[in-house]
């Protein structure tokens, strides 16, 4: 962390309450109302805590879409998922429903093995939302947790030789079996599969490995290794953390650093969430 970056985060700390949760990935926050308009000291503190720590929880927040909605407004545009109901009370929400999932699981993630589902919002986009928060409505008794992996941690985690192996390759995203049935049209996209975060410098191992991942330019067994490469580094737990739902609970992640993961133990339970995607600045073209 760069000097400025370090002020920064420690003026945070004394704005709201930061209890990490891991060295590198998620971290509670307390002291901070959301159902309230955020003051522009909350709101710088609370980003510069998201940018560092990659996801963010707060317990204990009765939140109303219309709060939920403002308070990640504060953060930028809102951006609409094209697969969001219609008559959605909150245009920009997006239910995340067991049943639903499970549906989709079946008919787009067919080609997913179990425990596999690593991802990270909207990448299939040119220019992917940067930020996502999510809100619990309707959670099992037990189960339901949700993983976060700090992608810098795993690539920092990669051999020498696999770092060099990766640098420059591109992957695919391919979400457009689901965008063609909601009545969308979207080509391919394929984006580096170590990127920069244009904030922190850091290298990222940025793969989804829910949208057809394929590694471009090489031979389909290598792509098929290289992936199992990835995907064993979002699997080890020192990268992750894992965070238990109870009501009222709200994450907020920065969605360039992190992927992550929604642990599907809880059988038929309709288990709900509602999220809202922020989108980024546009890179190349308003999409």
């Amino acid at each position: 962390m760069s000097a400025a970056a370090a002020e920064v985060l420690n003026h945070a700390q004394q704005v709201i309450g930061i209890r990490p949760l891991q060295p590198t990935i998620g971290a509670e926050i307390e002291g901070v109302d959301l159902s309230r308009p955020l003051s522009a000291e909350q709101r710088n503190a609370i980003r510069a805590a998201v940018i560092k720590y990659k996801v963010l929880f707060f317990r204990d927040q009765p939140l109303t879409p219309e709060q939920h909605a403002a308070f990640a407004a504060a953060f930028g545009p809102l951006y609409t998922h094209p697969s969001t109901t219609p008559d959605a009370k909150i245009s920009p929400i997006h239910k995340i429903a067991a049943v639903d999932a499970a549906k989709y699981e079946k008919r787009i993630h067919r080609d997913v093995g179990p425990g596999d589902a690593y991802h990270s919002d909207t990448s299939w986009r040119l220019v992917p939302t940067w930020g996502a928060v999510l809100r619990a409505v309707s959670l099992p008794p037990v189960g339901g947790d949700t993983i976060w992996v700090d992608a810098n941690l795993a690539y920092e985690g990669l051999s020498v030789e696999l770092k060099e192996r990766l640098e420059g390759l591109h992957v695919t995203h391919d979400f457009r079996e689901a965008l063609v049935g909601a009545g969308h049209d979207y080509p391919i996209v394929a984006h580096p599969v170590v990127r920069t975060h244009r904030e922190t410098g850091q290298k990222i191992l940025w793969v989804n490995f829910t949208q057809k991942p394929q590694i471009l330019g090489v031979e389909l067994a290598e792509s098929r290794a290289l992936l199992d490469e990835v995907l064993r580094q979002y699997k080890r737990p020192e990268f992750q953390v894992r965070f238990s739902w109870r009501p009222d609970s709200v994450a907020f992640w920065d969605n360039r650093g992190a992927v992550h993961y929604a642990v599907r133990n809880y059988g038929d339970f309709p288990r709900v969430l509602d999220r809202i995607l922020i989108a980024d600045e546009r890179l190349y073209a308003d999409l």
